[in-house]
């Protein structure tokens, strides 16, 4: 009865979140962007977050997305001090303060629930504002004729 209660919630979170979308990406026009995030190198998923929050949002797409799953699960840790190399260090921002201010803008960044499990980590480790993702919410973005992929 629990796991039957569990996954309507689900998809109710799964038909709202696809609302959302469907509501934002009618209203710019512009194709939504689905990042699939794999690494914790702090390099590679500066560049992700910069191209997600920078290039795509803040340039009218929607939705913009990043899944963050197998390594990149630790990224969000609010535990896990975290700096930028190269270029990137400029701007003196963490991966934790980079995804605060994507979501802040509206981007939306979604962990692997298997991932995390893996890494040890739950929804209570993790930066404000990350949605714990299930199959449901990944499919409904990743399908979406509107949105466009691409990984790091």
């Amino acid at each position: 009865m629990k796991m039957l209660k569990n996954t309507v919630i689900m998809l109710f979170a799964a038909i709202a979140i696809l609302q959302g979308a469907a509501g934002a990406n009618a209203q710019t026009g512009k194709p939504g962007l689905f990042i699939n995030l794999t690494t914790d190198d702090t390099w590679s998923a500066a560049k992700a977050i910069l191209f997600a929050h920078e290039k795509a949002l803040k340039n009218g797409h929607s939705p913009v997305t990043i899944w963050m799953n197998v390594r990149a699960v630790y990224l969000a840790d609010k535990k896990r001090a975290s700096h930028v190399h190269g270029l990137m260090r400029d701007s003196n921002m963490s991966i934790q303060d980079m995804l605060t201010a994507f979501i802040k803008d509206g981007g939306m960044v979604i962990m692997c629930q298997a991932c995390s499990k893996a890494a040890g980590l739950t929804k209570a480790d993790y930066i404000d504002g990350v949605t714990m993702g299930d199959w449901a919410t990944i499919e409904s973005i990743l399908f979406d004729p509107n949105v466009k992929t691409l990984s790091w």
